[in-house]
C-alpha cells in the first residue's frame, strides 16, 4: 500500500446515530444504526425502488466511497476478471443426462452470460433448445434460473425465474412443441416443483409474507392458479418445507424440517390427490431420508444413536420407525453424505477422516465395492440422474489443482467411462502446483483440516500472503475442489488455503455439533487455530493473512476481526451475517425461526441470550486497530438482509483506532449469490481479489 488511506481518500460516509433502546432479560441493548433496517423491507425485496431515501443515500454513499478507494485497482480488476473469464470455456456443455427417448443437458453459447436448457434424441441427434437463458434475461438487470423439470411425457417443462434476486420465483410452463409459455404463471414460490406421473399436475412451494416456504401447493396444469390446492401447510415458522421424488418415480416427497430435524410424508405420484401419508413424525434431533424400492423405503437415518448415520429399510404399508430394518450399521466417525437407490445398487458417498468415497452395494448379495482416489486432498459429488432401472452412476471428481472430471461409472461391470473434463481455455498444468492437507492443533486437542494450493516456487519462508477461507456453519463442509479463479492469486505470490473448521461435518456429525450452540466458539477459535498453525508452518506469518467468508463464513469474519485483528491483514467480508444478535431477536426476519436450533433462541433462553450476545460481530465491535475491512451486500437479499454489513461498517467507522481500509459496496439490484451472469459473478470476485492484492502490497505483481 502506498501509505493510510485516510491521507489519499476523501473523508468516509458517517452514518448519523439514532438511538433504539431495548431491553431482553434485564440487559439493556442500544442500537445506533438499527434505522438503516426499512420498516418496509419486504417491500423492498419485491421492489427495490422503494427503499427509503435516507438509507438509499447512505449505501450509495459507501458505494461511491468504495470506488474511490479501490479506484486505482480499476485496471487489476479488469486484468483479474479477463483472465478469469479466460479460464471458463466460452461455450461450455454439461454432460447430457438419459431419460428414456432424449438426453438432457445445460450450455452456454460465446459470449452468453445465462444457461440454456437442451435436449437432443438419446445417444446423440439434433439439438433441441428447450430454454435460452440469454434470450430470458435480455433486458433485465438480474436474472436466475431456479427450478426446472421437464414433464415424465417430455412434452412440458416447468422452469422458475427470479428477476429481482429476492428469491421470490415465479414458475412458468412451457409447451415444448410449439416453444411457447402457456397461461399457466405461478408467483411467489421457492422455485423447486415436482411433476406427478400424469404429466399434468405439479407441486410446487409458495413462500408466506415473510418469505418462508411453508406451504406445498397442487397446481392442475391448464386451471386458475387461485384455485390451487394446499397440499401441505407448516404450522412451525421454525421448519422450512422441500419437495423431492424418489428415483422410482413412485413417490412425491414432502420434507418438513429445520436444521437437526425432520418429518417426511408421501404422496402416491400415480395418485397426486391421494392423502399425504407420514412415515415418521418429527422427534427434535432426529434426521431422516427417504428413498424408495419395489416394496420398500430405503432411509438413511441418525436414530438408534447412529450419529454418522446408518441405512435401514421398511415397508410402504407401515413405514413407521418401529418396522426400519438396519441394512448398513453406523460406524462412528465415517459419516454417510448421501445416497442414490437404484433398482439394482445402493450407492453411498460417505466421508471418513475428512475425505470422500463412494460406496457401492448390490442389493441382492449384500457386496460392496469402494470408488476411491489417491490425491491428499480431493472432492467427489455423484448425481443421480433421471433413471432408476439402470446400472450407470454419474460421479464428478476434483481437487484443488486437477480440474472437474465427469465420469460415468458402470456399478455392475465395475468400470468407469470420462465424459468430461473441465477445460481451461487459456491453458492449465495441475503439475505447475502444489496441493497439500495440514492439520492445525487446537487448545482443546482437536486438529482442524486445513487444504492449501500454491504454486511450485512459491517462497515458503513466511513472507507470501496468504488468504484463508472458512465457513463452519449448518453441518455444511467445504470441498477441497477444483476453482479456476483462485489462481489469479496463487499466480501472484498468494497461498490459498481452506479452514475445515468445527460447525461442518468435515470429520463427521460430530464435528457439527461441536460449533453450534453452546460450542459455537469452537467455530471461531479453530479458524484462528489454523492461521497461527500457517503462520507457524512459515507458509505465511502474522498480519500477512487474509481472511474470507460469506453468509454465516461472514458471521465468522466479523469475530475472528474482534477476536483477533492482528492475526489478520484484511477480512473480506461477503454477504456477512454479522448483526446476528438483533437478527435472532427479530421473529419476523425469514430466517430467524428455523435458525434459532443453529444459534439458540435469545428471546427464550437467558443464557442463549448472553452466548450470543458475547461473540455477535456487531456487539462486540470496539475501540481497537482493525485490520482492513471489505464488507459486501446485497440490497434485496432475503436471508443475509442488506442492513446487517451497513450497520456493522457503519459501527466499526467510529471505533476502529487503524488507518485500515473500511469498505462497504451493496449491490443495489442483487440478493445473496450476487450477480447473476456467470461473467459478472467474476467482476465480483475481482473486485475481492484486488483488495486482497492492494493490500498485501501486490497490486503491481
Amino acid at each position: 500500500m502506498h501509505g493510510p488511506a485516510s491521507r489519499v481518500l476523501p473523508p468516509p460516509p458517517v452514518a448519523p446515530r439514532k438511538p433504539v433502546v431495548s431491553t431482553y432479560h434485564g440487559v439493556t441493548l442500544k442500537d445506533d444504526y438499527a434505522w438503516l433496517r426499512a420498516d418496509n423491507w419486504q417491500d423492498v425485496m419485491r421492489e427495490p425502488t422503494l427503499l427509503d431515501a435516507d438509507i438509499r443515500a447512505y449505501l450509495e454513499a459507501e458505494n461511491a466511497y468504495t470506488e474511490a478507494a479501490l479506484g486505482a485497482t480499476s485496471a487489476l480488476q479488469a486484468e483479474l476478471f479477463a483472465e478469469m473469464k479466460a479460464r471458463i470455456k466460452p461455450d461450455d456443455s454439461g454432460v447430457p443426462t438419459p431419460d428414456g427417448p432424449f438426453e438432457y443437458y445445460a450450455n452456454f453459447v460465446a459470449g452468453g452470460q445465462y444457461p440454456r436448457l437442451c435436449r437432443q434424441p438419446r445417444g446423440g441427434g439434433a439439438e433441441d433448445v428447450l430454454l435460452d437463458g440469454n434470450a430470458e434475461a435480455a433486458g433485465k438487470s438480474y436474472w436466475d434460473l431456479g427450478g426446472k423439470a421437464h414433464s415424465p411425457d417430455h412434452r412440458l417443462l416447468a422452469y422458475a425465474v427470479d428477476d429481482k434476486g429476492s428469491e421470490l420465483f415465479t414458475v412458468r410452463i412451457r409447451d415444448l412443441a410449439t416453444g411457447q409459455d402457456l397461461a399457466d404463471e405461478i408467483p411467489d414460490t421457492r422455485g423447486e416443483m415436482v411433476w406427478a406421473n400424469d404429466s399434468q399436475t405439479l407441486f410446487y412451494i409458495r413462500l408466506d409474507a415473510n418469505h418462508r416456504p411453508l406451504m406445498v401447493y397442487r397446481h392442475r396444469i391448464g386451471t386458475p392458479v387461485s384455485e390451487d390446492v394446499l397440499v401441505y401447510e407448516e404450522k412451525d415458522a421454525g421448519f422450512y418445507v422441500g419437495l423431492d421424488k424418489t428415483l422410482s418415480s413412485k413417490f412425491v416427497l414432502v420434507d418438513a424440517h429445520d436444521h437437526q430435524s425432520n418429518e417426511v410424508y408421501l404422496v402416491d405420484a400415480d395418485q397426486p390427490e391421494s392423502p399425504l401419508q407420514l412415515v415418521e413424525a418429527r422427534v427434535h434431533g432426529h434426521e431422516y431420508q427417504v428413498d424408495h424400492r419395489v416394496d420398500r423405503l430405503i432411509i438413511t437415518t441418525n436414530s438408534g444413536g447412529a450419529e454418522d448415520f446408518r441405512i435401514c429399510d421398511a415397508p410402504i404399508t407401515s413405514p413407521g420407525l418401529a418396522n426400519w430394518r438396519e441394512i448398513i450399521a453406523h460406524k462412528p466417525g465415517r459419516l454417510i453424505i448421501d445416497t442414490v437407490v437404484f433398482k439394482t445398487h445402493l450407492v453411498r458417498l460417505e466421508r471418513e477422516d475428512s475425505l470422500p468415497r463412494i460406496i457401492v452395494r448390490e442389493f441382492e448379495s449384500g457386496t460392496e465395492h469402494a470408488i476411491a482416489f489417491d490425491e491428499e486432498a480431493y472432492a467427489l459429488g455423484m448425481s443421480e440422474g433421471y433413471e432408476f432401472d439402470t446400472t450407470t452412476l454419474r460421479f464428478t471428481y476434483s481437487s484443488m489443482t486437477t480440474p472437474a472430471e465427469t465420469y460415468d461409472y458402470d456399478v455392475a461391470a465395475r468400470t468407469r467411462v470420462l465424459r468430461k473434463r473441465q477445460e481451461i481455455p487459456s491453458g492449465h498444468n495441475p503439475s505447475d502446483y502444489v496441493t497439500r492437507r495440514l492439520f492445525a492443533p487446537t487448545a482443546d486437542g482437536e486438529t482442524v483440516p486445513v487444504s492449501i494450493l500454491y504454486k511450485k516456487g512459491t517462497r515458503l519462508d513466511g513472507s507470501a500472503p496468504l488468504l484463508l477461507y472458512g465457513y463452519g456453519s449448518y453441518g455444511i463442509s467445504i470441498p477441497a475442489s477444483f476453482s479456476s479463479t483462485r489462481f489469479s492469486l496463487v499466480d501472484r505470490g498468494f497461498i490459498y488455503a481452506i479452514a475445515h473448521i468445527r460447525g461442518g461435518k468435515d470429520k463427521g456429525y460430530h464435528w457439527y455439533t461441536d460449533g453450534k450452540l453452546d460450542k459455537k466458539l469452537n467455530t471461531f477459535t479453530d479458524f484462528i487455530a489454523a492461521g497461527e498453525h500457517l503462520a507457524a508452518q512459515g507458509l505465511t506469518q502474522r498480519g500477512r493473512i487474509v481472511a474470507n467468508g460469506g453468509s454465516a463464513g461472514g458471521m465468522l469474519m466479523g469475530v475472528v476481526a474482534n477476536m483477533a485483528p492482528d492475526l489478520f491483514l484484511g477480512i473480506i467480508a461477503d454477504v456477512p451475517f454479522v448483526d446476528v444478535l438483533n437478527t435472532m431477536l427479530d421473529k419476523d426476519l425469514p430466517l430467524t425461526p428455523p435458525e434459532w436450533p443453529e444459534w439458540g433462541n435469545p428471546i427464550e433462553s437467558t443464557r442463549d441470550f448472553e452466548i450470543i450476545r458475547s461473540y455477535s460481530p456487531y456487539e462486540n465491535v470496539a475501540a481497537k486497530s482493525y485490520p482492513h475491512i471489505f464488507a459486501y451486500g446485497g440490497l434485496t437479499d432475503p436471508r443475509v438482509t442488506y442492513w446487517e454489513p451497513a450497520k456493522w461498517i457503519a459501527k466499526l467507522r467510529t471505533l476502529n483506532t487503524s488507518d485500515n481500509l473500511v469498505l462497504l459496496k451493496t449491490n443495489m439490484e442483487a440478493g445473496h449469490g450476487g450477480a447473476s451472469g456467470r461473467y459478472e459473478q467474476l467482476k465480483e470476485i475481482a473486485v475481492d481479489y484486488a483488495f486482497a492484492l492492494k493490500i498485501a502490497g501486490l497490486a503491481d505483481a
